[in-house]
Formats: C-alpha cells, structure tokens, sequence
C-alpha cells in the first residue's frame, strides 16, 4: 500500500454522531446543520470502518471528506467498497425524470442502502417517501426525520404498533402507510393500537398477493374483500387503498406482470365504487420493484378516473446504486433504454494476496465483504502498484471464503501479487449491509464523502 500523505492524528473516543457541535465540511448537500443526517458528518473514524485510512482514526467523516484523499495513494486499505459519485448523481436524476414523466408518486424502497445520506437526496430529487420493509426500518426512518413512510408489509408485533400508534399521535404531519393482507393480522393490529390508546388511525391497503407459491398477499379478490370488511370494522385502521408486488408473479413475464398489475387496478377500481375509500384523503394504488417499473408506468396509465385523487406510487429501489449483475440484466431499461439508463456505481477494490499456482489467484475480499447471493463478483480492472490500470481479460471469480475470493487466471495473464483488483457486484441488497461507512469516489479516484448504513 502507498504511504498515506496525511499526518497521524491522536485517537480520540468515538463520539455520538447526533452531539451538538458545529457542522464540518463534508456534510450531506441540502442538510441543515442541525438536522440528524448532517450530523453524521461529526462522527469519528475509527475501527469500525473497514478500509479507511489508519492515520484518519479520530477525525470526523466530514474532516476526512474535506481532505479528499485519493483512494489509491491515500492510505486506504483493502478490501474497501467504493460508490461512484457520478453513477450515483446519474442514477438519482434518471429515476426522477422516469417517475414525472409517467405520472408516478416514488417512494424507493430504502431497505436496499438502509442509509439516510441516500435517503435524503431521494428526496431531493422528487420522491414522495421512503419505503420500509419492517418496523425497525420505520424506526430508522424517523430517527432521521423522514415524514412520509410506506411499510411494504403487514405489521402484527405489538410493540412496533405501540410505538408507531404514539409516533403517530405526537406528529400530525407524518404520514405513514402499511399493508394488511389477512383478517387475522388486521384483529392483532386493532387489538394492538387500542391497547395503545391510539388517537389517530393508521392508513392501509390491502396487499394483493402474486398468485399460487407467490409470497405475502391475498390471493383472491374475495379474499380481499374480507380483508376490507376487517378493516372498516375496526376504529383503529383506514382503508386507503389497494398494492402489491409483481416481482412474485410466477415466472414472470411481461404478459404476465400486465396481466397482474390489471388485477390490482381492477381491485382498485371495484372498492372505489363500493364505497371504500370514502374515508381516505386520496386513494393509494402501489407496485413496482426494480425489475418491472415499465410495466407498472403502463399499466397505472391506464387506470380510469376514481371518486378520489389518485397517489400512484412506485417503490424501486435498487437503482440508487444499480449493479453489474442482476440488476444489469433486467432493468426496464434494456426494454425501453430511450427512456433512460442506469450505471453500476459499485465497485470493490481488493487485492491480490497469493499466488500459489499458475493459474490460482487469491484476493483478500470474501463473503463477508461482497454480495454472493446470486451472482458472485465480477473482476473488472487490475491496477498495479504504479498506478497503472488494465481490464481484467482473463480473471474469473470461482468462489468466496470468509476473506477471501477464488481467482481462476488464464494463461498469459499478468497478475501479481501486491495488485488491486477492482471487482463488479451484484446485488445492491446484499452489498451495503457489510459495509457501515462506504467512501464516495469521483472517476479520478478523489474520495469526496462517505456514506454511512444502519443494518
């Protein structure tokens, strides 16, 4: 590793990320300096992020952004995980054209980075909300003042409901959305919030499943009629709408995701004339995953006229970071690419650490650093220790350890130990969860913020 340029600093103790003290360079652009995500730019570096600077132990991370040190001559070690300023600056902007383009409200589904620097440009760029997956989430997202949440699940834990029922009593304008899918889970809900005393009610839309061997939903319309019926009996819940996910369809295709998505306008358009939206401020109609966005555009396009405004709501989430796998593959972006694009903006960096046969290589990243659950890591680029750089003709990832990746080399591939490896990711959902604070890196390799997750 090159030296780091940066003198050592004394450590310091890890101070509280929220402690009132003036704001430093590096903060999230658009945060006041008061609020909960500019003040994770006082938090001190220390050993808990892996593959930042030793010599930047006890400085802020907004102090160590200011110093926009290269991630390759700036003490950086391996393995280090890096997002690309501009993939990030790119994939923000084409979600947010898509979404006005077609009418769409957007709340991208923040289980994806779990990582409110993210969340907030979101928000700058257009999005309605945030997306939750469970209510830890939700708890998350309230910590850092996010004020319009859609829990994309049913909620039947009592003490979540305990405590979202005062959340909600004690700020009016937050608003918040939750699925129900069964009769049972709407008695636990109501049982739940009257136990707490609960003085608003809480929004929700029945989930309409997928079909047969799909995940969570009801599967029939009947079915979701007896859902509705639950909930109008209560005084603790308000009907607001219908949703589901057409990333379950089984064996989906585009026929069969329309086909799908016609249902769930059609379940929209049936309790509208029933009546059962009568209490809601606006009716609520949600999908999209990041697989079938396109689909969902069309088909809410098609979506008549209802007694009430209509909230159209997308939820994609994996574009803020994209990848060079999964999400590569089946973007509605490769259907309508005059529409937009997206770019990989992870790359991790590792290094080549042994080389005990001609064509073995090992690289110090594994399992406990990349995403590996559907496709493993794709090696791009080699740099050599004088900061040269090549593609990665001729390297193939076979397998991961904890710490370590397999490297195949074909013959007459120049690798040498001491090398970095930049590798491609699959996966964003399993890709920011193992790392806490991920450094921003512009093309040049000049690192300009960090990004810190709450798994």
């Amino acid at each position: 590793m090159a030296a780091d340029p940066a003198a050592d600093r004394p450590t310091e103790t890890a101070a509280d990320p929220a402690a009132d003290t003036p704001a430093t360079p590096g903060s999230p652009v658009g945060a006041t300096p008061d609020s909960p995500v500019a003040r994770l730019a006082r938090e001190r570096v220390d050993h808990r992020f892996k593959g930042l600077p030793p010599s930047a132990e006890g400085r802020t991370v907004g102090e160590l952004a200011a110093e926009r040190r290269s991630l390759f001559t700036g003490g950086f070690t391996t393995p280090v995980l890096v997002l690309s300023a501009e993939a990030l600056e790119h994939n923000l902007a084409a979600l947010e054209r898509y979404a006005a383009a077609h009418g769409l409200a957007f709340a991208p589904h923040g289980k994806t980075s779990l990582a409110p620097q993210l969340f907030e440009r979101q928000l700058d760029r257009g999005a309605w909300g945030i997306t939750a997956a469970v209510p830890t989430q939700v708890r998350l997202y309230r910590a850092f003042g996010i004020q319009r949440i859609f829990l994309a699940n049913e909620v039947v834990d009592a003490a979540a409901l305990h405590w979202l029922a005062r959340e909600l009593d004690a700020d009016p304008d937050f608003r918040f959305i939750a699925y129900v899918d069964s009769p049972r889970g709407v008695e636990l809900m109501d049982a739940a919030l009257r136990e707490a005393g609960a003085r608003r009610p809480v929004d929700v839309v029945v989930e309409l499943g997928a079909g047969p061997g799909a995940r969570t939903g009801a599967r029939t319309e009947a079915d979701c009629a007896a859902v509705a019926d639950a909930v109008a009996a209560t005084g603790t819940l308000r009907l607001v709408g219908v949703a589901g996910y057409e990333g379950e369809v089984p064996e989906p295709d585009g026929e069969r995701v329309r086909a799908w998505l016609r249902r769930l306008t059609a379940l929209a358009v049936a309790f509208d004339r029933e009546g059962r939206f009568a209490e809601a401020d606006e009716i609520v109609v949600s999908a999209g995953g990041s697989a079938w966005f396109d689909a969902v555009a069309d088909v809410f396009e098609e979506l008549p006229e209802l007694s009430g405004p209509v909230l159209k709501l997308l939820r994609s989430g994996a574009y803020v970071s994209h990848d060079d796998g999964r999400y590569r593959e089946v973007t509605p972006f490769n259907r309508v690419p005059e529409e937009g694009t997206l770019r990989p903006a992870f790359r991790l960096w590792a290094q080549v650490v042994s080389r005990p046969e001609p064509g073995q290589a090992f690289l110090n990243a594994g399992k406990r650093d990349a995403a590996y659950d559907i496709d493993l890591p794709e090696p791009q680029v080699i740099r050599s220790p004088d900061g040269t750089e090549r593609p990665a003709t001729g390297l193939t990832v076979t397998g991961l350890s904890d710490q370590h990746a397999w490297l195949a080399v074909e013959e007459g591939t120049r690798l040498e130990v001491g090398d970095w490896v930049g590798l491609g990711l699959s996966h964003p959902c399993t890709s920011f969860d193992k790392w806490q604070l991920i450094p921003v890196a512009e093309a040049d390799g000049t690192v300009t913020d960090y990004i810190r997750t709450f798994f």
